[in-house]
């Protein structure tokens, strides 16, 4: 099947292409919809059917972050810190995220749409934060109104270039095919280097839980900056002495701490992924001995048990 009978099979099918590939995507598929609503706005016969389209992504993609927010909502940081783990990048922590979210409040989720890796997270963390049902399914729905309209509209407006591609791109569908190889193949490989260079990230020392209790005892205990999210400080309480923080508002919370005195970073990330980040930042703006907590919150809680069996 070439390009021009693809684009014919979708003109017929189109609500229902375009339904199941925005389902797709938002229920966390890595299967982009962009470029399918673009394609589906430009084959649109009448102002009809691209509204039928339109009413087809909204549902599909109000359906699909429902079932992340019912998921926040029963299993709460569970299903955040699930997520995080699958990302390629543990860099890019879920905690960070979710203290953007707390700011943006409901209209995060109309812009949810529009930013990468934002759109996946937004409603389970609606969900753990326990908010309105209503409320979110309006937000979800009119953030994928704007999504998707924009991207039917554009293609509608762009028609016959879009239909020009597509001529262009049937007569040289093997140079397209390498093109579009290709730019996967670069973007995997940025990935795998962001990867990789949180590697090297990771080489900061790091401390002990045991090490950290010792110091907590001693007359000059380390500042401990607690990077989790809102979610699970909610969800299991603050941890005693320690100082909550944001990755943005990170110097906020160092305060007046002197910079020749010991810091220590704990979050609930994969590979203590956030708190290796703000340990770099902190060491970058002059703070002479910053170190990771080994484990993150787990260890934390590790500690207390054997502290208590003690």
């Amino acid at each position: 099947m070439d390009l021009s009978q693809i684009a014919e099979s979708l003109q017929r099918d189109a609500v229902w292409v375009v339904f199941l590939n925005v389902l797709a995507q938002q229920g966390g598929l890595p299967v982009p919809a962009v470029p399918t609503l673009l394609l589906a706005g430009s084959l649109a016969l009448s102002s009809g059917q691209l509204a039928a389209m339109l009413g087809a992504a909204i549902v599909a993609s109000v359906l699909a972050d429902a079932v992340w927010y019912l998921a926040g909502r029963a299993f709460g940081y569970r299903v955040l810190a699930g997520l995080c783990r699958l990302s390629i990048n543990p860099a890019s922590c879920v905690s960070q995220t979710e203290s953007r979210f707390v700011r943006w409040g409901l209209s995060s989720l109309v812009i949810a749409k529009f930013v990468p890796g934002f759109s996946t997270v937004a409603p389970p963390i609606a969900g753990a934060l326990r908010m309105s049902p209503t409320g979110f399914v309006l937000a979800a729905a009119a953030g994928a109104a704007l999504w998707a309209g924009l991207a039917l509209l554009t293609g509608w407006v762009l028609r016959s270039e879009v239909q020009a591609v597509i001529a262009a791109l049937d007569r040289n569908i093997g140079s397209a095919l390498i093109v579009v190889a290709g730019v996967a193949a670069l973007w995997l490989g940025w990935k795998l280097w962001q990867k990789y260079r949180f590697r090297r990230l990771s080489a900061v020392p790091h401390i002990t839980i045991g090490e950290l209790l010792a110091e907590l005892e001693s007359e000059q205990p380390p500042l401990v900056l607690d990077l989790r999210g809102p979610t699970m400080v909610v969800e299991t309480g603050p941890i005693p002495d320690a100082v909550p923080a944001e990755h943005d508002r990170l110097f906020d919370a160092v305060g007046a701490w002197p910079k020749h005195q010991p810091i220590v970073t704990l979050c609930n990330c994969p590979e203590d992924a956030g708190a290796i980040q703000a340990a770099h930042r902190l060491i970058e703006a002059g703070y002479r001995s910053v170190r990771p907590l080994l484990g993150g919150y787990e260890a934390w809680l590790g500690g207390q048990t054997a502290k208590e069996s003690a």
